[in-house]
Parts: structure tokens; sequence; C-alpha cells
């Protein structure tokens, strides 16, 4: 039977009469007035089917970052102990989760203060920061868990298992000092890069060799020079090859011209070098247009106070973030929860321009897409585009240090704003399924991961099982989040060279690699039980990864697509690059 195609989004303008502006679409129907907007997906997670009293966590039922449900509760009898002949309590399956996914936010959250003080990360799992607190204080109990009783004490399989960029604790935000020095300033060609991201390319520059240099570090040297000039033929051609592009770009894009790479691979910036620069005037103008209708409408008309904000260099007036204003406030108390928290160990992230840019970016996105509006997880994928396009305006791309944005002029932020909204928007619009209601792209990825993980590694898989771990436990937010939270915002970067050179590089390519992520931990999974397998996988040990460790996970998961795509028993919608056989990616 056909499966009915969900229907197109519409974008409805609301209280906006007196704007012309194509940034938004009015509705025809005058009968069918909107419904209420909904945040759909972060009010519920694939953690509210386990016990946590068996994880020696706190046993508080409160959780900061997701305004909780009235429907939401959790079972907190005894279970018997683990060498106890009554037979094991029935466990909460995956299609009766499913079947609970869609749980409107009936309540907004009591104590905004307590918003930092996390005992889970916002999906529902506990903090590994919580989890260190309470495992300093006391020693562990024996206590039940979802898969029957479980002995409550936790093993150094995980105790000592670094946390990479995962569930960190955040506190109360606290601006940096800006600072100027550091080598990273505005590049004095700014104006003529803002205009046409191509002259970018006319700056490029070699270093040359030192005197004491190794036969290696000049072949390294040499070899990555010529890999840049390889992009620049094809990116200063008047009509760029995506093709030539998307061959080149598999194997990792070099800092100077990632960011025009992906603006033309994800469609934003034409392939046409005589309509790059109207283009980008006009999108630009649309986005910021959009955001003074967004935020007119929240400040009574305060032009003023519109452009203070639009600024980047100063937090929004009490008379947009005061309640009453007009603003949405379920999205935007949830975004102006999580942007904080976003990247909390990176100082850029930190600065007040960063922070108000993101909320900008992620507010006027959530109203432009009612059928979703805004879902926890969003805010983790609009950051490597703010970060690579701001990049590419300093004369040392590696801003996550040492880099106020508050310092730029304004031109610069609105453009890096604007790019990163549109870019972001064009990845998402392939990825929809993920977060409009009841998440079914998500739903789908779980269950295609858990029956790939079963051909390539069927031990891990019956393992899993058997201890009674479901992969909507763990796997939810590395869909949700594409693995951003597992590895490092440099790290996604390099990952993400490879996603758009793929032709569905963030929905089917993404799949084999998450399971290419998770058979590598198998000789450690299969020695575990299921409390330590939830730990394990809460708290990978990828901090030290480098750009080689994300290069081999991409082989191994292009070796696994290659195996498996187009098998009629097995996945449907694979990506269609490639044409069978085994390799480690795409000729260059």
């Amino acid at each position: 039977m056909k499966k009915q195609q969900p229907p197109q989004q519409e974008m409805v303008q609301v209280d906006r009469s007196s704007s012309a502006s194509p940034f938004w679409k009015t509705t025809s129907n005058s009968s069918n007035p909107p419904q209420p907007k909904k945040v759909i997906g972060a009010a519920y997670s694939h953690a509210d089917i386990l016990n946590f009293s068996s994880l020696s966590v706190s046993g508080s039922n409160s959780r900061p970052r997701t305004p909780p449900s009235a429907t939401h509760s959790r079972d907190s009898s005894a279970a018997p102990s683990r060498n106890a002949t009554s037979p094991r309590p029935a466990r909460p399956t995956y299609s009766s989760f499913l079947r609970n996914t869609d749980h409107d936010w009936d309540q907004d959250e009591g104590d905004e203060g307590d918003m930092f003080e996390d005992d889970e990360d916002e999906f529902g799992l506990p903090s590994i920061a919580n989890m260190r607190r309470k495992g300093r204080r006391k020693q562990p109990s024996a206590s039940n868990d979802l898969g029957g009783s479980r002995t409550g004490s936790t093993s150094s399989a995980w105790r000592g298992i670094d946390s990479g960029d995962i569930a960190e604790e955040r506190g109360i935000p606290n601006y940096p000092t800006a600072k100027k020095v550091e080598g990273k300033i505005l590049r004095p060609q700014y104006q003529e890069i803002l205009r046409d991201p191509a002259n970018s390319l006319h700056l490029i520059s070699h270093a040359s060799f030192p005197a004491n240099a190794t036969a290696k570090q000049i072949e390294e040297q040499s070899s990555r020079t010529a890999r840049i000039n390889k992009f620049k033929r094809i990116l200063q051609a008047s009509t760029v090859s995506l093709s030539d592009l998307r061959d080149l770009a598999w194997s990792g894009v070099p800092t100077e011209v990632r960011a025009m790479t992906w603006q033309v691979l994800l469609g934003y910036l034409p392939t046409s070098s005589e309509r790059r620069v109207a283009a980008l005037e006009r999108k630009r103008k649309e986005y910021l247009e959009g955001v003074r209708q967004a935020f007119d409408k929240g400040t009574s008309g305060s032009t003023s106070a519109v452009s203070a904000g639009m600024a980047g260099v100063s937090s929004f007036p009490s008379t947009i973030r005061g309640r009453g204003r007009g603003l949405d406030e379920a999205i935007w108390h949830q975004i102006s929860i999580d942007v904080p928290r976003t990247n909390p160990h990176l100082p850029l992230y930190q600065y007040e321009a960063t922070q108000r840019s993101l909320e900008r970016i992620l507010y006027v996105w959530a109203i432009r897409h009612p059928a979703s509006g805004y879902v926890q997880g969003i805010n983790d994928l609009v950051t490597p585009f703010w970060q690579v396009f701001l990049g590419s305006y300093i004369s040392d791309p590696d801003i996550e240090f040492g880099m106020d944005p508050g310092q730029l002029p304004k031109q610069v932020l609105d453009a890096v704003e604007a790019d990163s909204f549109w870019c972001l928007t064009k990845l998402l619009d392939g990825i929809q399924d993920n977060y409009i209601a009841h998440q079914p792209g998500i739903q789908r990825q779980v269950a295609d991961l858990r029956d790939l993980t079963t051909r390539i590694d069927g031990d891990l898989a019956t393992h899993l099982q058997n201890e009674g771990v479901e992969f909507i436990q763990f796997s939810f937010r590395w869909m949700n989040c594409l693995l951003m939270r597992e590895i490092s915002v440099k790290n996604t970067v390099r990952m993400w060279d490879t996603y758009l050179a793929e032709e569905d590089g963030f929905s089917s390519f993404h799949l084999y690699v998450c399971a290419a992520f998770l058979v590598k931990w198998t000789d450690q999974l299969r020695k575990m039980d299921f409390q330590e397998i939830m730990m394990f996988l809460q708290s990978l040990p990828t901090r030290q990864w480098t750009e080689k460790d994300i290069e081999l996970l991409l082989s191994e998961a292009f070796i696994w697509q290659s195996l498996f795509k187009g098998s009629g028993a097995h996945l449907k919608n694979t990506s269609s690059r490639g044409n069978g056989g085994v390799g480690m990616g795409p000729d260059h």
C-alpha cells in the first residue's frame, strides 16, 4: 500500500498585513486559521522508558531543559534483586515508545532560575557531570532498572572514560572579556569577500617551506597546495561543476575554500558566477527583512530596538524578552535556554554577539516552519555553518578561541547570520521528517540502524538485545544531532565536507556512519551489562579524536554503504552514490 506523502509546508503570515516581503507567505484560506504553534520533539525523550534509579543518579524527576508533560511519570517501584527467582518485569518496547512521541508542552518550566542545574541532558539521559558528582559523594547502591534487576555499583569500564563533547556541566553564562590579540583580526579585504565569496580565492597564499623542513613536511605541504589549487580552478569557473566539486570535497575541503564550497554544494550560491552577486545580496536582504518583521511584532513596532537586536553586538531589549509581546513564547523560551548551552566549552559560543545571532537564526527558522517549530538539537546544527562562514572573514580561521564576534562590523555579522540561516534551511529541508510531529525520519533511521547492525555485527546486536538495550535509547541523539554531541565541532566540520559531497549525506549516508560508529566499540560493549552499556554510549572516548579518526570512520561507512545499499531485504531509499563494490571513497 502506497504511503501517503506528508503535505507540503506553507509558511503562514500572522499579523503582518503591512508587509509585502517574499519572506512570508500569506494563507489563502481564512476559514482555516493556523493552529497554535507547538515545539515538537523536545517534550519527550527516548529515555522516558528508562528507570534511572539503576544508574546511580539523582532521583529527581525534574528536567530543566525540557518542559514537563503532565502525561509523563516514572515508575519508582522496587524490583527484585539479580539473584531473585521472580520473573523479570515487562520492558517497555520500541513500538510502545513510538506510540508516545507526540506529547505537547502542556506547561512551562516552573522556575527558570533552575535551568542551569542539570541532572539530565535535554534528551532525558543523566548528565555525566551529575553522575560524577554523585559518585564522589557516595558509593552507588543496588537498585533496579529497565532490563530487570542489576547491581547499582558501576564498574571501572566507564568511570575513567573521557566524555568527549557531550553532556558537559553547563553553568550560568558568563560572557568572556573581549580580546584583540592572538592575531585573529578582520581581513582588510572583507568588503570584497562580502560582495562575492569568490574574491577570497585570490587572497589565498601558500606558506614557504622552512629551512629545516623534512622531506615528509615538504611533500605534505606540496600536496595541500595542489589540492587547494584544484578547488580554486573549479570554483573560479564561469559555471561550477557540481559533480567535480563533490568528488573533490568527499575527501575533505581545505579551510581556505570551505565556506564557498559548502554554499555551492548546498545550492545556496548559484553555480553561475554571473548570478552569484545578485543572488547573495537578495537572500541576505530577505533574511534581514524577515528578522525585522519577526521582531517588530515582538517589540510593538520599536524600530530602534530591532536595530539594536540585529546589530549582533548587544542582547535583545527587555521588550523583546518580556512576555506578552507577540513572540511565540514556547519557541522563544526553549531557544533562550538552549543557546547558552550550545558548545559551552568553546569561548566563541560564550560571547553575547554569538548567542544573540544564534537566537535570531533559530527563532526565524522556527516561525517559518510551523509544521515542526523549534526542536532541541537544531541549535547544534547551525554552529558548523556559523563558525565556518565567520572564519572566512578572519585572518586566522581557527576562531574557536580568542575571537569576539561583537568587535566585527555589523555588515559582516549580518552576512554570516544570513548565510548560516539559509544553509541551515537547505540542510533541514533534506531531513525535515526528523523534526515534524512524531519525528518519523528519526524513527525510520533508528529501525534501519538496528537492522544494519544485525547484518554487520550480529553478535553485538544479539548482546544488546539480551541486555535489554533498545537502539532508541542511545541512537535517538545520534540522529537528532547528527553525532555532534559525540565529536567536536572541528571534527563535525570535516564530517560535513563528506556529507555535503554525498547525494543524501545527512540522511542515508549518515545511517552508515552511525553503524560504523557503533560497531567500532563492539569489543568493549560485548563485555558490558545494561548499565555499563548505557553509561559507555553516553560518554564515548572521542575527545582526542582527530581528523584522521573521522576519515577512517567515513571510509568504513562507505564500505558498508557499498555492501548493503540497494539490498531489497534491508534498507530502502539508500544513497545512490557509487555503483557497488567495496571501496574507501570516491576516486579523486
